[in-house]
């Protein structure tokens, strides 16, 4: 177990490392995390795509439904971010994050009935606890485990505060990705990150059963240590995963940056390169708020860039969007392969 969490830290260390070289760490928030929102959102088996998220980014209400909740859950990572600024990660917190995955006012639960049963055959494999003033007891002693607990170690700290919030699950609804969440906060909050870009339930949606298996056994049997390791492991793992992943779209910045200094030097600039890699959807608009460029000649830019085979214009309903072919499929993809510009 000391081993495991000690390649953990390294880990996170060596991500936040990463982080740090990119030209521009602030995309990570308009990539990673959507990311972990299409991640985390299929494990409660609300599918979308890559694609769908990045396409309607910043276009909710013209996406599909589970477009639409999944882009709530990277809106309620960084609302929970930004509050963590003001008060120390809490039940109110929760609160929040689940109220904005949701689209409605999330209170602890103030009814019974909440049962969770086996998605096959129904039948009730847990039942959670009952009662506002007993939830909020429990969440009251969750909070305090998670601040005062200062003998044990904070990944372990974590992976034990997410089964205890699991366990008492305190809203009707949204708790699993509520809690998934609170993992990154509380990274986060214990300066292991700077940034929630930690793509976690990429581990979890690869061993969901497992995940689902050991929380219960941990109810049931007592067993710890497996569920501790598991979630050891999972920070580890998709540290290093999304370490590489980082690296690789440092890589494919700097090949935009020579490729269109090359092909384009008028067009050129670090600023509109940031730009692209926002988010792998362009439009106008962008280039005009980033203080790069005019309408005019933003649009004249963005043109420019298709022409050298580093965008591809697309329309969306009644909009011109400007797609970043090479970006998407770096994010949208497992492996973290750079591909190099061409002109078609």
């Amino acid at each position: 177990m000391l081993k495991a969490c000690i390649e953990a830290h390294k880990a996170l260390a060596s991500l936040r490392q990463a982080t740090g070289h990119l030209p521009n760490p602030s995309v990570l928030i308009n990539t990673i995390p959507l990311l972990e929102a299409q991640a985390s959102s299929e494990i409660e088996n609300i599918v979308t795509t890559a694609d769908e998220l990045f396409r309607f980014a910043d276009h909710e209400a013209a996406a599909d439904p589970a477009t639409r909740e999944a882009l709530r859950y990277r809106s309620a990572l960084q609302e929970g971010f930004l509050s963590l600024v003001e008060r120390p990660l809490s039940t109110a917190t929760a609160e929040v994050v689940c109220s904005r995955i949701k689209n409605t006012s999330m209170q602890v639960r103030r009814v019974p009935g909440t049962a969770l049963a086996n998605g096959q055959t129904g039948a009730v494999i847990y039942t959670p606890p009952v009662g506002e003033s007993l939830l909020r007891e429990k969440l009251f002693n969750w909070e305090r485990f998670i601040h005062e607990a200062h003998d044990i170690d904070p990944l372990i700290r974590m992976a034990v505060a997410h089964y205890q919030f699991e366990a008492i699950h305190p809203f009707t609804d949204g708790n699993g990705r509520t809690g998934r969440i609170l993992n990154l906060l509380m990274l986060v909050e214990h300066d292991l990150l700077d940034r929630p870009v930690l793509y976690l339930s990429r581990y979890i949606i690869e061993r969901k059963a497992e995940y689902y298996r050991l929380l219960l056994a941990v109810t049931i049997e007592g067993d710890w240590a497996a569920w501790i390791r598991y979630m050891l492991d999972a920070v580890a793992d998709t540290a290093q995963w999304t370490g590489r992943k980082i690296e690789a779209i440092r890589q494919l910045h700097d090949h935009a940056c020579e490729w269109i200094r090359a092909q384009r030097p008028k067009v050129y600039s670090r600023e509109l390169v940031d730009v692209l890699f926002s988010q792998p959807y362009c439009r106008i608009q962008n280039v005009v708020e980033a203080g790069v460029a005019k309408r005019e000649t933003a649009a004249r830019y963005l043109r420019e860039l298709v022409d050298i085979g580093v965008l591809r214009e697309e329309r969306m309903g009644k909009e011109k969007v400007f797609l970043h072919p090479a970006y998407l499929r770096l994010l949208s993809d497992n492996q973290h392969v750079s591909q190099r510009y061409e002109i078609s």
